[in-house]
């Protein structure tokens, strides 16, 4: 064992290490435009984001049932560190507290999820109505409309009730289409008279894809090529049978909208010269974003998923296609089942045609592609996530072309931080807003019809399966601390004088946003600073030390205590 003396070094070197980590990553390389200043249509709606698993806690109090996100997260080894859901945020018990940061932000909407299993715990309405609940999200709810703050409320953001998983084999089985039309209609009859903007699904790829493929989410199913398809198949007619349900039923007296939340990564060919590359990406955004957008919009699959899974499932012997099929009086029923299209994005990738063998199939196999990225583009967080704005332009503007132009709002856009040490002042998150916003601005001025912009997210909170090890909140939580106290990143400024100005007056203003910004997170850095250095090995102060005094600091903090070492 190390003596006491040298674990001190140890936490001084790691300490140098968080001053000088934000010199790795350099957001302004490789800019792909210039800059746009000016400022967003009048009423354009600035807000945030969070999902209930992610940040309510409380997974088995008054009266919640299980959801699969709960079993899954307590399996050894399904979540980084063995990390779980259970307390979170502890935003349950914090909904004066958070709306009150909403307040200060002055966001003009808020976009939250309603855990299925707090409200119904079984899933089945005829079980049992969970009236504390209820509660809960009329609190909330009711909350944000005093504070002018318009909810926009998420349906299923991937708790599916335990009891479903067991009974019916989740999103496998039809019989979900009407258990989630039942929990839409509650919801509908219970906060209809406030929520005007309802949200049926959130990312329904990454429920099928990792939920029923991979198996790397909730519920941990393995059914390659054959599993996500099914999935999706029952989510689309599940989503459209809830649009018909508002439609028919409660349009008339609460007059809101009926919308889907879509991610999608924009997919650029790796040869803009060679038809194949430029097929492949193509591709990737259709079995992507199109899988679940052209259903809906045009009442079928996009016809490469259909040639390509159907030519596959042919040469493995299949007598039919694994992409399920609609029936024609099922493509009428989806077609058009859409008020407003939500867009999560995040990053782009290139795209080459590669031709997969015919071996096991899969979900990835039947695309024909390979995904690339550039060494240069900034990676400050996430594996999987790349800051490359100009994509995000690319994306909105294909799904104006392929669509029709629908009201789109994007709800889900932001950048992670996975580093030695967290930063409060979030230099790359403040590039990354600034440089997909802008991008988002200059497809409105293309004619893309954005309403709304949502920031992911508010909230430091539970990353699924990376657990608490990624953090994309605008607000530092410390989860160490039973009050899971909220800390505002630099980030929180920028952001508020982006929503303030309506965009981007011009280069002198939003340049002193940057300053001030950084004036504002030092003082609350210190906070977190005075605690002892070893219990706090991740909360420091941002110093940008060059090279040599880096050094000077580790070897004068070296020689300090090999001299109190002598001492002793």
């Amino acid at each position: 064992m190390l003596p006491h003396w040298a674990l001190s070094v140890c936490h001084v070197f790691m300490w140098v290490l968080c001053l000088s980590a934000t010199e790795d990553f350099d957001s302004t390389k490789n800019d792909h435009s210039s800059f746009y200043y000016g400022t967003f249509p009048t009423g354009f709606s600035w807000g945030a984001g969070s999902s209930a698993y992610q940040t309510e806690g409380a997974w088995d109090q008054d009266g919640k049932g299980l959801s699969i996100w709960d079993v899954f997260s307590h399996k050894k080894g399904e979540i980084q560190q063995n990390d779980t859901g259970d307390s979170s945020c502890e935003g349950y018990f914090k909904v004066k507290d958070d709306v009150s940061l909403m307040k200060e932000l002055k966001l003009n909407h808020y976009r939250f999820s309603i855990s299925w299993p707090r409200v119904i715990p079984t899933g089945i309405k005829s079980d049992h109505i969970n009236e504390k609940g209820i509660q809960y999200y009329d609190e909330l709810i009711n909350h944000l409309v005093e504070n002018k703050i318009t909810p926009i409320v998420t349906l299923y953001h991937w708790d599916l009730p335990q009891v479903l998983q067991e009974k019916y084999g989740g999103w496998q089985n039809i019989s979900m289409v009407n258990h989630f039309n039942e929990f839409a209609s509650l919801c509908f009859e219970r906060f209809g008279n406030r929520v005007k903007h309802w949200i049926t699904f959130s990312n329904p790829w990454s429920v099928a894809v990792e939920g029923y493929e991979t198996g790397e989410h909730a519920p941990g199913l393995r059914l390659r090529g054959t599993g996500a398809y099914r999935v999706a198949h029952h989510i689309i007619k599940a989503h459209a049978k809830v649009w018909h349900t508002y439609d028919t039923q409660w349009r008339g007296k609460q007059e809101g909208l009926v919308g889907i939340s879509l991610s999608g990564d924009w997919g650029e060919p790796v040869d803009i010269s060679n038809q194949k590359d430029i097929e492949a990406a193509e591709r990737y955004v259709q079995f992507y974003l199109g899988w679940f957008a052209t259903p809906i919009f045009h009442g079928d699959y996009p016809q490469v998923m259909k040639d390509f899974i159907g030519r596959k499932s042919a040469q493995q012997g299949l007598w039919t296609s694994r992409l399920p099929t609609f029936s024609p009086e099922e493509k009428s029923y989806i077609r058009g089942t859409c008020d407003f299209l939500g867009i999560g994005h995040f990053t782009t990738r290139y795209i080459t045609q590669k031709n997969n063998p015919l071996g096991r199939s899969s979900y990835f196999t039947d695309r024909d592609m390979a995904e690339l990225v550039d060494p240069e583009w900034p990676d400050p967080g996430s594996e999987w996530l790349y800051s490359v704005p100009w994509g995000f332009r690319r994306l909105l503007n294909f799904v104006k072309t392929q669509y029709g132009n629908p009201m789109i709002y994007v709800t889900e856009n932001g950048v992670s931080e996975k580093m030695l040490c967290t930063e409060l002042c979030d230099e790359w998150r403040i590039q990354y807003y600034k440089d997909y916003i802008n991008e988002m601005l200059k497809a409105i001025k293309d004619g893309v019809n954005v309403k709304g912009f949502t920031a992911w997210s508010l909230l430091d909170k539970f990353e699924w399966g990376e657990g608490y090890s990624e953090r994309f909140g605008l607000y530092y939580v410390d989860f160490r601390n039973k009050n899971k106290p909220r800390y505002p990143k630099a980030s929180v400024q920028f952001y508020k004088r982006i929503i303030s100005f309506n965009g981007f007056p011009n280069q002198r203003e939003v340049e002193n946003w940057r300053r001030k910004a950084f004036e504002t997170c030092s003082s609350s850095n210190q906070l977190l600073a005075a605690d002892p250095l070893t219990s706090h090995m991740e909360m420091v102060t941002e110093i940008v030390v060059p090279t040599v005094c880096t050094l000077c600091i580790l070897l004068s903090a070296i020689f300090l205590m090999f001299l109190l070492h002598r001492r002793n």
